[in-house]
């Protein structure tokens, strides 16, 4: 078996496609493409990178005799290998379930909008609206929003399940599958994009509803309902983020790139118990505020600034897990 044959050989084995063994050795396409081709041959520094990325010896890249690679090659790899029928499946289900979640996580923001306004209603003489009717309604709504939107959320993770091992363990692609990948990434930055500008924005601008009532020196109710239309545009806001990010965030794992790479997940379990314990505290505080006082009307302002915390929060744990390594 000739060098070239032996160079093929093995970047099969890796699932490389000829760019990706390229951009490993620093040499164009091209140069990959001549020498499988056995059109050209590397020089003795790069033959002795090709040796040390595959685990062969130099002997049995040069020695056309030797028909058995030794070291690392030959056995096989410890990792899972995601196929390409297994990868294409998989972007399927992240962009039927982007909507999903994204409809899911609109739905929780909004939750409390009746629930807002009737408690400002209550308080406003001749408009009818009593207490029972604060309690029952809209909390009956805002029940019933979360727990529609809880039930997409497990919708969605049944269709993902069989493929969280994508963002938990180390896998290894098959020939092509990197490539595939990249392609439909890049035609889809776009589109990205766009959705990130105009999600942002929606957030940025959410408040602006707030400081039109209350720079028109609005009555209670006003000021409350601005406050209803600042979650549906946020809410709109996050939506758009989070329908593209979770296509994004899709590409991502497939490449171990971005927040998926073999050392993030090393350390993703810790995140994981972090993330449980964050939250089952916020819910606790919650209760804790609303119940004793029965502010259910303003108690819900804990979970836009839970959010915004929790960011914070797992900044700050990923940096202490970087430090430790």
């Amino acid at each position: 078996m000739i060098f070239a044959d032996k160079l093929i050989l093995l970047r099969k084995r890796s699932g490389w496609s000829q760019e990706e063994l390229a951009e490993q050795m620093d040499v164009s396409r091209q140069s990959v493409s001549k020498w499988e081709g056995a059109q050209s041959v590397p020089d003795l520094e790069k033959m002795v990178r090709l040796s040390r990325l595959f685990g062969v010896s130099t002997d049995y890249l040069l020695k056309d005799e030797i028909e058995e690679a030794d070291g690392a090659a030959e056995e096989e790899s410890p990792l899972r290998r995601v196929t390409m029928e297994e990868a294409q499946r998989f972007l399927s289900v992240k962009v039927a379930t982007a909507g999903t979640i994204a409809r899911a996580v609109f739905l929780c923001i909004i939750s409390p909008v009746c629930l807002i306004f009737l408690g400002a209603a209550s308080e406003v003489p001749g408009w009818g609206v009593s207490q029972g009717m604060v309690v029952g309604a809209g909390m009956g709504v805002l029940l019933a929003l979360v727990a529609l939107a809880v039930a997409q959320f497990i919708s969605a993770g049944g269709k993902t399940g069989p493929f969280r091992y994508l963002e938990q363990e180390s896998f290894e692609t098959e020939y092509g599958v990197r490539g595939m990948v990249q392609e439909k990434r890049e035609h889809d930055r776009g589109m990205h994009n766009r959705c990130t500008i105009a999600g942002v924005s929606l957030c940025i601008l959410s408040v602006l509803p707030l400081f039109i009532g209350v720079a028109v020196g609005g009555d209670d109710l006003l000021i409350v309902a601005m406050v209803d239309l600042l979650l549906l545009i946020a809410g709109a806001g996050v939506y758009l983020l989070i329908r593209s990010g979770v296509i994004w965030a899709g590409y991502n794992k497939l490449l171990e790139e971005g927040e998926y790479t073999r050392e993030e997940k090393a350390g993703r379990g810790a995140a994981s118990a972090l993330s449980a314990a964050y939250w089952l505290v916020m819910v606790a505080v919650y209760l804790a505020l609303s119940l004793p006082a029965d502010r259910w009307d303003r108690s819900w302002i804990l979970w836009p600034v839970a959010g915004v915390l929790y960011a914070a929060v797992r900044i700050i744990a990923a940096g202490a897990v970087r430090r430790r390594k």
